[in-house]
């Protein structure tokens, strides 16, 4: 008779592992549509707990020219315009001019849907001159759509792009040598390389902007101030009422960004200003049209320790505005946040003297806290190395939610550790969603031969049998490849940390089980 562990139903046995992760435990390697399509919207080419920015780098390459250059095209544009990444979207552009016909055709059907203000074209100048793909020169092609979207954009425009060096917006002007189309863009590219020009075709808030640098800082001058970038006047001498009218005008994430300079200049002392800078913050349509990270509120909320109280109170309502897209799922969800060591290393990875506060475990609690406002019955299981017991209020805030979570962080990762609970509880569960970076080594033991899968996969085919149509959600924070369980008909693996992650999960959850790259590849050139 046939060996039965070796012939037994394939319903009933755990999928085989197919790589191993930063431990060498085993794990499952994702495909690299899917695997693009993490790294793009994860990866900030800065060291995370496991992986560096060369690691990353070669990731991405290595993924992308397996990838077709109009798939190519379409992760950068998802993971700009939905994922609201920076430095990954004009990597792969970058990467785009260096794949022949095929990849110019892609890269000219993307580049303005990717390169949306002046950073992103800084961004993608200086990756293609950097000669890690190969080549240090823009090329012709890349170099007519630099000039293009340069000749696109207004004198005011071009000076707001004008914040932030190497390169500058004033080095691409000149290796690109864009023609004007009217005589005050004409005046504005003069202007920003230093070389002669008409004044009196310069916006007015340029004028007083060099008015004031050279002291002339009368009411008129003051005034125009108002349309210079914040950016390029916190190096001048200015008032409280200087700072009071840039308060005044300032955009959403200006206002996220200098609440401690407004409180440091006097600002907030008026209750009128504190007021307006509150239902600015607040406003959700604001909040929506800034496409803003929920974690970058976190931050401003865990820095703004001295700013009045109504301020403090609208970033907690900006944070409920930036996830209403939650979804609410249907029947016995179950959420399992990752607190382990690993997922304490920074969301956006260590970068000297920019490394962000937020961690990992941080995003986790607030992607968690953020669901479980939306689905107040479901069941949270944090876990490590084992289930960690915590009681949480479904109406407290998203704040309130993740800094509990977030306060548990510590200890090895053994992923299966919650579905293994489940299990022992004969458990009835529609939905499972984890958060978590998928390093899971703990649980390794016994399942690192080679006819293994991994103990999270055991542990849910175990507790599939007893749920046949229940589904597994695994978001993963980090740019990792590596994952616990395999991408399958029940089984969705996503990756990111903006609000777009909750479309991708709802429609796996409550509709045709649509997998992540099916969005991305909806996505027209």
């Amino acid at each position: 008779m046939a060996l039965k562990d070796l012939f037994k139903s394939a319903a009933r046995r755990t999928p085989l592992a197919t790589g191993r992760n930063h431990h060498a435990s085993p794990s499952y390697t994702l495909d690299s549509k899917t695997a693009l399509a993490q790294l793009a919207s994860t990866g900030c080419f800065a060291q995370t707990f496991y992986v560096s920015g060369t690691e990353q780098l070669e990731l991405v390459l290595l993924h992308a020219e397996k990838c077709s250059p109009e798939y190519v095209a379409k992760v950068a544009i998802h993971a700009r315009q939905r994922g609201h990444m920076k430095d990954m979207p004009a990597f792969l552009l970058a990467h785009l001019a260096t794949r022949g016909p095929a990849g110019l055709a892609a890269l000219k059907a993307s580049f303005d849907r990717v390169i949306d203000n002046g950073r992103m074209l800084r961004n993608f100048v200086q990756i293609l001159r950097s000669g890690q793909l190969g080549r240090k020169s823009l090329g012709s092609a890349p170099k007519k759509l630099v000039q293009r979207w340069l000749m696109s954009r207004t004198p005011m425009q071009l000076f707001r792009d004008s914040v932030g060096q190497d390169p500058s917006i004033a080095d691409v002007i000149k290796m690109v040598h864009p023609k004007p189309t009217s005589d005050e863009q004409r005046a504005m590219f003069a202007y920003l390389i230093g070389k002669p020009h008409d004044v009196s075709k310069l916006p007015a808030p340029v004028l007083a902007y060099e008015a004031f640098k050279r002291g002339e800082g009368n009411g008129e001058v003051r005034a125009q101030l108002r349309g210079v970038p914040s950016r390029m006047l916190t190096s001048l001498k200015l008032g409280t009422a200087d700072w009071t009218a840039i308060a005044e005008r300032a955009r959403w994430h200006e206002t996220r960004m200098n609440l401690n300079t407004f409180h440091r200049h006097g600002v907030l002392r008026d209750p009128a200003m504190v007021a307006k800078v509150a239902a600015r913050l607040a406003d959700p349509e604001a909040v929506r049209h800034a496409k803003v990270f929920p974690y970058q509120l976190l931050t401003a909320y865990t820095h703004a320790t001295q700013v009045p109280g109504p301020i403090r109170e609208a970033l907690q309502d900006a944070m409920e505005h930036s996830v209403a897209n939650v979804p609410l799922l249907e029947g016995r969800v179950v959420l399992c946040p990752d607190v382990s060591s690993s997922m304490s290393g920074a969301i956006t990875g260590y970068r000297r003297g920019a490394t962000s506060m937020v961690r990992c475990v941080d995003v986790a609690g607030l992607v968690t806290a953020a669901l479980l406002r939306k689905n107040p019955l479901a069941r949270v299981i944090p876990f490590d190395t084992a289930v960690r017991q915590l009681t949480l209020n479904p109406r407290d805030s998203v704040m309130t939610i993740a800094g509990m979570l977030g306060r548990l962080c510590g200890g090895g990762t053994s992923c299966s550790v919650p579905l293994a609970q489940l299990n022992r509880e004969k458990a009835k569960v529609d939905t499972v969603i984890y958060v978590s970076d998928n390093e899971s080594w703990m649980d390794a033991k016994g399942h690192s031969g080679w006819r293994s899968g991994t103990a999270m996969m055991d542990e849910w085919t175990k507790l599939r049998r007893r749920n046949p149509k229940a589904k597994l959600v695994c978001i993963d924070l980090t740019p990792n490849t590596q994952k616990q369980a395999i991408e399958r008909a029940d089984i969705l693996n996503v990756g990111g940390f903006s609000d777009s992650v909750f479309d991708v999960v709802a429609e796996f959850v409550n509709g045709e089980g649509t997998h992540w790259v099916d969005h991305v590849e909806r996505i027209t050139l």
